[in-house]
């Protein structure tokens, strides 16, 4: 039985590089995938960062191309100090109210989440019509 597994896993690791190979090399020749996806990603960032805004919560919004944070402070966040300063459990709590409406997020308020270029606008406009409509 061990020597079946290691020979699984080595044809796993060799399908697993071809796959990372061609994903690389398709992105590689084209790069209109990045800029659709940066673009959807300032789009969706921007938008949450309204919603926030709008909602008197003043919590902190950062992101950079397709990755991205929201901190439930007031107060910048730039370091991991002022990253601290978040109430962890208003974060849990929009957590699990996004995870009752299908939207799944980090669990913990220090990660990241990620934009992918398989989100469309229906995606983006409905996870935003949510967070909108959050208590």
């Amino acid at each position: 039985m061990r020597k079946f597994l290691k020979r699984m896993t080595g044809i796993f690791l060799c399908v697993a590089m071809a796959a990372g190979i061609a994903q690389l090399t398709y992105l590689k020749e084209h790069p209109e995938v990045y800029t659709k996806l940066n673009k959807t990603s300032d789009s969706f960032f921007a938008e949450l960062q309204k919603i926030v805004d709008e909602s008197g919560r003043g919590y902190q919004v950062n992101h950079i191309c397709s990755l991205g944070s929201m901190f439930c402070t007031t107060q910048e966040v730039y370091d991991y100090e002022t990253a601290k300063t978040s109430d962890t459990k208003a974060y849990a709590d929009y957590c699990n109210y996004m995870q009752n409406h299908g939207i799944y997020l980090a669990p913990a308020q220090f990660e990241a989440m990620f934009i992918s270029a398989a989100h469309t606008q229906e995606d983006i406009k409905q996870t935003c019509r949510i967070i909108s409509e959050s208590p």
